[in-house]
């Protein structure tokens, strides 16, 4: 059986259910057959399956040696796995009809941890360093850390070192920190960090994507691949806990692809996990979220591993995240994020509550921390769910030199930027006046840390302020009401980026009567925006009868 056929028959076997697979996988195989349907029966597609190029590359994969365990330790070469097949010839098999170029620019990669992603994605850098016919070729191996970026790097080096007939077949110079063809020009280097311009990559491997802050290693290779005639940006990652990251943006982008609701031909990807409706807790699930299980990852070290997180809470969500692929939030994340993301609305607007009432909150701060307005809309009407929307605010030289998305949002308008150093409360006064013009306030909830003056200026003006102290007698009930409503998509929130990253941020620190309390696990994970919501629905609860003890002190 060709390596083609290798890819058909478990891509086949995939969508069938004889290869149980998570909905991804099983979306990206679909994709798979459906466009080789449209290359055999539509005449005039973009697109053509070239076999024997995917073949070949296949091949010239399998003649690399390992250089880690025991497959190294008897010198044995690399065997694909039929998914690593179907990867490869998705990448190299794909031809575009006019160019005669590779269809795909892009792949992101997503499975857990030691499933051979590292080897493969040096396999496929060597290949492109020297087996692709690119005059010139730049190939990087890009990452947060000088250690992440030589996992790739570091098996490609020694691929070159053990193998001196690839070495003498293609002229390959194996230096400290590179791998270079002088006679084409060709490198092969490790970067770290933001490279900056004036690089020009034929190939930009991307690792543990989900650690990166910010897309400017991305975007930095992807421009850079301008003058390329078919460059390959390959990004390999397991899950990870930053809902806002580029990394999550860029796997909500790969999904919509996969489902078709968004149409981009040059964007191939395949994620590894579970499915909502699947117990973690088993080794079926194990089975199903790690495509090389029993090969490359042990499956004695899965279930010790599965062993604690069932015995330790504190555990799950490493475990989750690290072997299931599962993205969990902040390390001992609060909330369920999928729930959460499945109560989020791109469609929800301010100006559909117009003339509604609402509880509004503010957890104001001065310089690093994220100033927050709450509106809480309650179930009225015809609107048979809560409504939340949030306003957030920072000083523009925060902005600027803080955390990198921070500049991103603000050109979106997810976030305000006040002229310097310090949150100019001017710009949240006159957005409350404009809330008080257009929605029924019912109260202002307040924290008195560095809100007090700022609270009776508005209380001069006839604003319902209410002073609300942020200690867990008040905190408690209201953050599991709000986590109740989110797991029963009882509440709706707009599309915004920067609460989506709080939400994800926040940790319930629990005491001995089970009263829970929102915190964060570093300064740089803001929560303030879920700070502001839990005080609105407080008072919403307050209203309503339903915590008659809501409140440490009122200042009304």
């Amino acid at each position: 059986m060709s390596y083609s056929e290798v890819a058909v028959q478990w891509a086949t076997d995939v969508v069938s259910g004889k290869d149980i697979q998570c909905r991804y996988v099983k979306l990206a195989c679909r994709r798979f057959l459906k466009d080789l349907k449209r290359a055999n029966r539509k005449k005039g597609w973009t697109y053509y399956y070239d076999a024997e190029e995917a073949d070949r590359r296949c091949k010239w994969i399998e003649l690399l040696p390992h250089v880690k365990g025991k497959w190294a330790a008897k010198r044995e070469r690399i065997v694909l796995s039929p998914w690593q097949v179907f990867i490869v010839c998705n990448l190299f098999g794909w031809r575009s009809v006019e160019t005669g170029y590779r269809r795909f620019r892009e792949a992101y990669n997503e499975l857990p941890r030691k499933n051979g992603k590292s080897l493969l994605a040096a396999a496929i850098a060597l290949c492109m360093f020297a087996a692709d016919g690119e005059f010139g070729a730049e190939v990087y191996s890009g990452a947060t850390t000088e250690k992440q970026a030589w996992e790739v790097f570091r098996p490609a080096k020694q691929i070159c070192e053990r193998t001196p007939d690839l070495r003498d077949y293609y002229d390959i110079e194996v230096n400290a920190k590179s791998l270079v063809i002088l006679s084409q020009g060709n490198r092969f280097e490790p970067v770290i960090g933001n490279p900056g311009d004036g690089a020009s990559p034929s190939c930009a491997i991307v690792d543990e994507y989900h650690e990166h802050k910010s897309s400017d290693l991305v975007d930095t290779m992807q421009t850079g691949m301008g003058a390329r005639e078919q460059p390959l940006l390959f990004i390999i990652t397991t899950a990870g806990s930053d809902f806002g990251g580029p990394c999550r943006e860029k796997r909500s982008d790969l999904i919509a692809i996969l489902k078709g609701s968004v149409k981009d031909e040059t964007v191939f990807g395949i994620l590894f996990t579970i499915d909502d409706k699947d117990d973690w807790d088993t080794e079926k699930a194990l089975r199903k979220a790690n495509p090389n299980f029993g090969i490359s990852v042990n499956r004695e070290f899965l279930l010790a591993e599965l062993a604690k997180a069932r015995r330790s809470a504190t555990k799950q969500s490493a475990f989750k995240t690290k072997h299931l692929n599962l993205w969990v939030g902040a390390k001992e994340s609060w909330m369920n994020m999928l729930a959460y993301q499945r109560c989020r609305r791109k469609s929800l607007s301010l100006e559909d509550h117009v003339g509604m009432r609402c509880f509004a909150a503010l957890d104001l701060a001065s310089k690093i921390d994220i100033a927050d307005l709450v509106l809480l809309f309650p179930p009225q009407q015809d609107k048979s769910k809560w409504t939340a929307f949030a306003k957030h605010y920072l000083p523009e030289e925060t902005v600027e030199k803080g955390n990198p998305r921070y500049l991103g949002w603000s050109a979106d308008d997810w976030l305000t930027s006040t002229p310097g150093n310090v949150t100019d409360y001017r710009y949240i006064a006159e957005d409350l006046d404009a809330f008080k013009s257009q929605f029924e306030l019912e109260v202002v909830a307040y924290d008195p840390f560095q809100a007090t003056q700022f609270a009776t200026e508005r209380l001069e003006e006839g604003y319902p302020m209410l002073e609300f102290g942020q200690i867990v007698k008040n905190m408690s009930e209201p953050m599991k009401q709000l986590e109740a409503l989110i797991l029963r998509t009882a509440i709706l929130f707009q599309w915004d980026p920067v609460l989506l990253w709080m939400f994800g941020n926040v940790v319930a620190r629990k005491d001995k009567k089970d009263n829970i309390f929102p915190i964060k696990e570093r300064d740089e994970n803001k929560i303030d925006g879920v700070v502001a919501l839990i005080m609105a629905l407080a008072c919403a609860m307050k209203e309503q009868g339903e915590n008659d003890s809501i409140y440490e002190t009122t200042a009304l």
